[in-house]
């Protein structure tokens, strides 16, 4: 099926008990058994629950995996993929990564004896050069969170795959409709559900997606063990949200272009991080392994702009953290969503303080144009 008609159909069938439509919301704990050992396939609803379920058959339908695992946010999936590891283990992420992913693995799993290395991962001599004997996995982000850089995904599974190390791409900014990474040879696709496929800003979640019948099985057993599941009403939300995927990133997509091009035309912008610009070092790439360009752009504001004033003068565009809903959002990554990256580090990838990154949403594109015109005046 075209990813159109898995993004309405997989996972959903019509409720058994009264041919709803839409999958119910299961709102419950446990199970009643129809007799000692006899049960209808569930018991408990930490280890199942079927809109959770239902949500995960369309995850796994999406990326083209074997099985998909929902959690309770992004960070608790990419905390659930760690598992993998042991003590002792090393991981090569990508230097770009999201504040948070930096924050869980330099702040929190180093005290449970994993060890990371962080480079750019655009480059695979980087990767190749960073690899230990105990190297047991790599993790990417692709285009990265804000300065959007992109990393070749075909190479490092085939790097992974030589080494025997397991591949993980965070593929939250591009979701399955423009970037399908199993089918370039990854193992593991980590979302936060969060943003592009809830879309509508109401609802925290990650997801874990997988190829290979040995990480599935962890994964699963780890969700039942450690609970960090997402909750039923989440999990009906997420449905309703990928419903509308395919439609809402084609929006997300033509109105990325247009403001990207506006942003890149405009005398008080000095730089503008977007692959689908003809300029941007990696277009190339962008347009070979992926099939759209997104809406997620990250811009540096001239030297001398009044950069508060432009953050503050914006109407239409809201200032918050997190991404990937129908409405634009606007942030500060070095204030805001990169604030636990350590500032020598920030500096060092150019997420200083005149940098601001634009989650561009579904509005008419003229409408969040005109927005940011005025701030830019403003500033």
């Amino acid at each position: 099926m075209g990813i159109a008609t898995d993004a309405i159909h997989a996972g959903v069938r019509p409720d058994p008990a009264t041919g709803a439509i839409m999958t119910p919301i299961y709102q419950t704990s446990t199970y009643a058994y129809e007799a000692l050992g006899v049960g209808k396939g569930y018991d408990y609803a930490r280890t199942i629950n079927p809109t959770r379920s239902a949500v995960e058959e369309s995850l796994a339908a999406l990326e083209g995996g074997l099985a998909a695992y929902a959690f309770a946010s992004g960070m608790s999936a990419i905390n659930t993929v760690t598992t993998l590891l042991k003590a002792g283990d090393h991981v090569v992420v990508s230097d770009n990564v999201y504040g948070g992913t930096y924050r869980l693995f330099a702040n929190v799993l180093v005290d449970f004896g994993l060890t990371f290395s962080y480079v750019d991962t655009s480059r695979i001599a980087e990767i190749e050069g960073a690899l230990r004997p105990h190297t047991r996995m790599v993790f990417v982000e692709t285009p990265t969170n804000p300065i959007m850089t992109l990393t070749d995904l075909a190479a490092v599974a085939d790097v992974a795959r030589r080494r025997g190390i397991i591949s993980v791409v965070d593929n939250t900014f591009m979701t399955p409709c423009f970037q399908q990474p199993l089918k370039l040879g990854i193992d593991i696709v980590v979302h936060s559900t969060t943003k592009y496929l809830n879309g509508h800003s109401d609802s925290v979640g990650g997801a874990v997606i997988l190829a290979r019948k040995e990480h599935a099985e962890r994964i699963k057993f780890v969700q039942k063990s450690a609970g960090a599941i997402l909750s039923p009403f989440d999990s009906w939300l997420l449905l309703r949200g990928i419903k509308t995927l395919p439609l809402r990133m084609r929006t997300h997509d033509s109105n990325g272009r247009q403001v990207a091009d506006f942003l890149h035309r405009h005398p008080k912008v000095s730089r503008v991080h977007y692959p689908g610009l003809s300029d941007h070092p990696q277009h190339a790439l962008a347009r070979r392994q992926a099939s759209g360009f997104g809406g997620m752009i990250a811009f540096l504001l001239a030297d001398g702009s009044d950069v508060p004033r432009f953050f503050n003068s914006l109407r239409l565009c809201a200032l918050a953290e997190s991404l990937g809903g129908i409405e634009t959002l606007v942030c500060q990554p070095s204030s805001m969503t990169h604030a636990a990256v350590p500032e020598a580090e920030r500096k060092r990838l150019g997420i200083t303080g005149n940098l601001a990154r634009i989650s561009v949403g579904c509005e008419d594109v003229e409408d969040i144009i005109a927005d940011l015109q005025s701030a830019l005046e403003a500033a």
